[in-house]
């Protein structure tokens, strides 16, 4: 970055800075403590994945993304978009004081979400075979549809307390809850079950258990940060006033909308896939596109405690501190995506063949669908600033364009091209989606990461590339697969940081490292 740039003072003495300084405190606490929960989410998972992947094999982990793509889809249904306003009327109620309104939302809203669920999940059983025979040409997927119901019934109200402890700004506590104690519960739980011959039935039961134990602890930290006046199920009791406010209906209605949009645009693949192919094919697909959600842990750990910032930030009219915080968290979260998404794809090939012989084939998707997943992280938080700002028609409209796209591609390519065909098509959705959500929030909003913070990375990145291809020539044949893997992706971020450290950073670049570093460093040593 050109010296003006890195001159560039962050004036705390001003309002506006003294706020961006506070936004920035609390979002690297809080994304912290979300990225930590994240990282052991992410090295147990994956050690996890590989152990299911040698016990199951691919084609019962083919027929459990199945079972989950068939749940996925009448969950959207039964969850009538009221997980997604949890966090923004939870934030923006909380903040105001009005508790009556709270109390309609939490109480209401959740106890919609449980009838809704039932009986979706009730139809989905009565389907079972319909959609096991007819559909997926996978008739031993019947005989789980009652467990995969039950999965889905326990996620929607998990994310629906989960979402609401993100609007009371909690992110550190569900992070504890979700990632520390309800993700080694699975494991536990599935371990047990499978060294006791259970199989898929064993896997699919832990998973019910562990979500049983976070709803309890969820529910449980709601309650806590709930005020008493909204404890009370009377307090929803109002006969002036309609169960939810006319901005929370149309709200859930486009929540609905982008949920189906979201899951037709991210779930299309594994059922064309389910059509075309078979479940071992789907296994194998499932594990690489499981790897590629990890490159997005950063932007994730941000968007938790970013979301309901902007609602916050828009509501009181602060656009100038949105538009910094959007441009500091934007390169900061790319930054920090690069050295991974180039490690994996550089390094695909090792990293499938860790999880067993059947699944190396797999690794050209996760190779091209990290592409998608990198071109996401660069753009930002750009759905959240449409989703949390009143421009949720703007998102829903990018969204329904590209929905004939990934359809469209997946028909096309998944026929012809397989495996590398759904890639394909998911990292071009991926892309168009993220690039016309940027231009509506450039348009609309005004707001833009601006290119400096681009070109910044460059350098950093062309360094790392070349020392990951030179340790893959020089290491490969001499290290197993994961430690090859483990020395790769360990030298991309310490050779980028460097790199980034003396080229790229800027003020607000070192008051972000700053402020991270003490939180970590808290953690772990205070």
């Amino acid at each position: 970055m050109s010296s003006t740039a890195s001159a560039a003072p962050v004036a705390p003495a001003t309002k506006s800075g003294a706020d961006f300084v506070a936004h920035v405190h609390s979002i690297s606490r809080q994304s912290s403590v979300f990225f930590l929960g994240t990282v052991f989410t992410v090295a147990a998972g994956y050690l996890f994945k590989i152990y299911l992947a040698r016990v199951l094999g691919a084609e019962a982990l083919g027929i459990y993304a199945l079972g989950m793509t068939a749940g996925g889809l009448v969950a959207i249904v039964g969850a009538a978009g009221m997980p997604s306003i949890a966090s923004r009327f939870v934030a923006i109620y909380a903040s105001s004081g009005q508790t009556r309104k709270l109390a309609r939302l939490l109480w209401i809203g959740g106890l919609t979400l449980l009838f809704s669920n039932i009986l979706v999940g009730a139809l989905m059983i009565a389907a079972r075979r319909l959609i096991a025979g007819r559909v997926y040409h996978t008739p031993v997927l019947a005989q789980y549809m009652h467990l995969f119901a039950a999965i889905m019934v326990l996620g929607a109200l998990t994310t629906f307390l989960g979402q609401a402890l993100g609007g009371y700004k909690d992110v550190a506590r569900r992070t504890v809850i979700t990632s520390f104690i309800g993700t080694p519960a699975t494991m536990v739980f599935s371990i047990i079950l499978l060294a006791l011959g259970f199989g898929l039935w064993g896997y699919l039961a832990a998973q019910i258990a562990s979500a049983v134990l976070v709803f309890i602890l969820l529910a449980a930290a709601i309650w806590r940060l709930t005020p008493p006046a909204a404890r009370n199920p009377f307090a929803v009791r109002d006969p002036a006033a309609p169960w939810f406010e006319r901005e929370v209906v149309s709200f859930a209605g486009l929540a609905l909308g982008t949920q189906a949009l979201e899951f037709i645009s991210g779930q299309s693949d594994r059922i064309i896939l389910g059509i075309f192919l078979n479940a071992r094919e789907v296994g194998i697909y499932s594990v690489a596109a499981t790897m590629v959600v990890f490159v997005g842990l950063f932007l994730q750990s941000i968007n938790q405690i970013f979301a309901p910032t902007i609602a916050e930030l828009y509501s009181q009219g602060k656009l100038e501190l949105l538009s910094r915080l959007y441009q500091t968290l934007t390169k900061w979260t790319l930054g920090l995506t690069i050295p991974l998404a180039l490690g994996i794809m550089i390094y695909s090939k090792p990293l499938m063949g860790i999880f067993g012989r059947d699944f190396r084939e797999g690794w050209p998707v996760l190779a091209i669908a990290t592409i998608g997943q990198l071109v996401s992280c660069g753009a930002g938080s750009v759905g959240l600033m449409l989703f949390m700002s009143d421009q949720q028609h703007r998102m829903v409209r990018a969204q329904a364009i590209t929905v004939f796209l990934t359809v469209g591609l997946n028909l096309v390519l998944i026929p012809k091209l397989g495996l590398v065909g759904a890639a394909i098509a998911t990292a071009a959705t991926n892309i168009s989606l993220n690039l016309l959500w940027f231009r509506d929030v450039r348009q609309r909003l005004k707001i833009s990461p601006g290119r400096g913070g681009y070109i910044s990375l460059i350098l950093p990145t062309l360094v790392t590339m070349i020392v990951l291809f030179a340790l893959q020539i020089v290491l490969r044949p001499r290290l197993p697969e994961a430690i090859l893997v483990l020395v790769g992706l360990t030298a991309g971020y310490i050779v980028f940081g460097l790199a980034a450290f003396r080229f790229s950073f800027n003020s607000e670049d070192k008051l972000l490292a700053t402020s991270a570093y003490a939180r970590l460093r808290g953690r772990f040593v205070g």
